[in-house]
């Protein structure tokens, strides 16, 4: 039956989900778990006051009491609460081209692998499949962690790169 399956396909039947790319976000979650404990260590990510986003700019700030945080970040994709369905950033219009990059190699991925919800512009999603797609950006980009902003009905989901730490004035 393995042969059959990677002669003819493996995992086509499951969006190309095989056991394989499963692994890869097993491990592309740790990976951000680690990353996400070494955050919290350094600037108690997680407990900023407030977080705020340019696209002009292409940052992610952080303001803490006493510290801004600041990260040059690109927006993997959208969690819609209400509709329970996942957009990728490279297939919204609302999103400067800019920011899609760390997306769009998801995408890449996604087309060399055969893997539907990588290449697909939305579909069904819960949560955590955002958590999952931006983990994997974060992996395959070789950024320094992920964040989930609220906006409204939807959750955005970034990665960031190194943190720039400065005292609040």
């Amino acid at each position: 039956m393995n042969i059959f399956r990677s002669l003819f396909g493996r995992g086509k039947d499951k969006g190309g989900e095989t056991p394989e790319f499963k692994a890869f976000i097993e491990g592309s979650m740790e990976g951000l778990r680690l990353q996400t404990e070494v955050h919290q260590g350094m600037w108690s990510y997680g407990n900023e006051e407030r977080w705020d986003f340019s696209q002009d700019t292409s940052e992610l700030v952080f303001s803490f009491p006493d510290m801004i945080v600041r990260a040059a970040a690109q927006i993997i994709g959208t969690f819609d609460r209400h509709e329970s369905t996942w957009m990728w950033s490279w297939a919204n219009s609302s999103i400067s081209d800019s920011l899609k990059s760390d997306s769009a190699r998801v995408r890449e991925y996604g087309e060399r692998h055969c893997i539907h919800r990588l290449t697909a512009p939305t579909w069904p999603a819960q949560e955590m499949d955002g958590w999952h797609m931006a983990a994997i950006a974060n992996r395959l980009c070789e950024r320094n962690g992920v964040y989930r902003g609220p906006a409204g009905k939807t959750f955005v989901f970034f990665t960031f790169g190194e943190s720039q730490m400065s005292k609040r004035e």
